[in-house]
């Protein structure tokens, strides 16, 4: 199934954009170090959560739809949410984060992290953080914890 995903994924992401943005991570991490990229990814997944901001949600359902609407609009992929014990599961699956390269999976899925901790603070999720618990997966998924994360 990996290089079906691999197709897809390759296809989703404009031509006009891939030779440009490989080109701008090569040089993003020949000139700033990894964990600076990643708070830059970050802020500009704070940013980007500002300037799309999401309607009210009275349950893990409705945030759910919410954010798939937000994301199939955008061809961004699509999210599943799961409440745990101690936190909400947030999995993305099929970001277009490959556009700036493999290499840079070490850094651009901070983008998401700061849209998630931003839309979920905003509906109310004060003190509680949302951390990255995986890597980009050969399955498309990054997966994210909403929850109480020790410093």
């Amino acid at each position: 199934m990996v290089p079906i995903l691999d197709y897809l994924l390759e296809r989703q992401i404009s031509p006009q954009w891939r030779g440009m943005l490989s080109a701008l991570a090569t040089e993003f991490e020949a000139q700033i170090g990894r964990d600076e990229l990643r708070q830059l990814m970050y802020r500009v997944g704070c940013r980007f959560a500002a300037a799309h901001q999401l309607p009210a949600c009275g349950s893990t359902a409705e945030l759910g739809h919410a954010l798939n609407l937000l994301w199939q609009d955008m061809d961004w992929g699509y999210v599943e949410l799961s409440d745990e014990a101690e936190s909400l599961r947030i999995v993305h699956y099929c970001a277009p984060l490959q556009a700036f390269g493999n290499p840079a999976l070490a850094w651009t899925p901070a983008f998401l992290e700061g849209v998630y901790q931003t839309w979920l603070s905003a509906l109310g999720a004060q003190g509680l953080s949302v951390v990255q618990t995986s890597e980009f997966g050969a399955d498309t998924a990054i997966e994210f914890r909403l929850g109480r994360h020790p410093v």
